[in-house]
This record gives C-alpha cells, structure tokens and sequence, in this order.
C-alpha cells in the first residue's frame, strides 16, 4: 500500500504539474519505502509486485486526468501509452532497487522456504501412480510374474 500511495501520488502530480520526472521519482521513492518497511516474511511478494503496482497506478492517474476531457477513452489510451513509454526507465529502476533492498533483508531464505514448500506438496514431482498398468515393466522385487494355466485362470 505504500508503494501504490507514493507512486499514485507522483503520477497524478505529475500529470498536474506536467513534469514527467515526478511520476516515476514518486515510483522509486515507494519501492524504497515499501522494502524498508515491509516486514521480511512479506519480501517475496514485494519484490514481485512493483510492475504490476506500476500498471495499475499509471492507468488509474490517466483515468483520474482525463475525466473532464471530450474523449476520454482515446485521452486514456494516448496517455496510457505515453506515460508507460516515458516511465519505463523508472520501472525498472525501481524493481532493481526493490530487488537490491530485499536481497540482504531475507528475500533468498522467502525464495528457499517457497520452493521447500512446494517440493514438500509434491507438485514438481511425477506421480508414482501415473499409469497403473504397465505391461513392459516386471513387477517390482524384480522375479517375474507367474502365467496362469487355462485352468487357473478362471
């Protein structure tokens, strides 16, 4: 909630002041707030979220400036694809300083825990039941199996 606050905030000043730099330093500002704030159980979900947290900010301050307009779907459209191409660099930035600030505070120990867990639900796994009649294999214990007389077999 930090990051999209301080970066919702820069983006519609940004958009009233008409000075671009102001979107994505307000960007930057909340990924460095958000990874210093973020509580280190939390990391793994930080440092996935700021491209997403950067889209929905961005298309919601475009939305927010061209309400009064006469087109807005198109002034929402030109200015979703202006904003986005003009702040790409300050995304990135972003998400490499996240990155940067969540690594030493525990981000590899959440990726550690997250891949332990999912090898303890067996997802990565081949299922041992997967096909339960195999005629090519000997059954295990490795003696094979007895044929049955006509007879027997009924």
């Amino acid at each position: 909630m930090v990051l999209a606050g301080i970066a919702l905030a820069g983006a519609l000043l940004s958009r009233w002041l008409d000075l671009g730099v102001l979107a994505g330093a307000g960007f930057l500002a909340g990924c460095v707030l958000a990874a210093l704030a973020t509580r280190p159980a939390d990391l793994l979900t930080l440092a996935v979220s700021p491209p997403a947290v950067f889209l929905a900010v961005t298309v919601l301050a475009e939305i927010v400036t061209t309400l009064g307009e006469p087109s807005p779907v198109r002034g929402v459209a030109v200015g979703l694809l202006t904003a986005l191409a003009s702040t790409a660099p300050w995304l990135f930035g972003g998400t490499l300083l996240t990155l940067l600030i969540t690594v030493p505070r525990g981000l590899p120990a959440n990726v550690r825990e997250l891949r332990d867990r999912l090898a303890g639900s067996r997802l990565f796994e081949q299922e041992e039941n997967e096909n339960p009649v195999r005629w090519e294999e000997p059954p295990a214990g490795g003696r094979g199996r007895r044929r049955l007389s006509p007879d027997e077999a009924d």
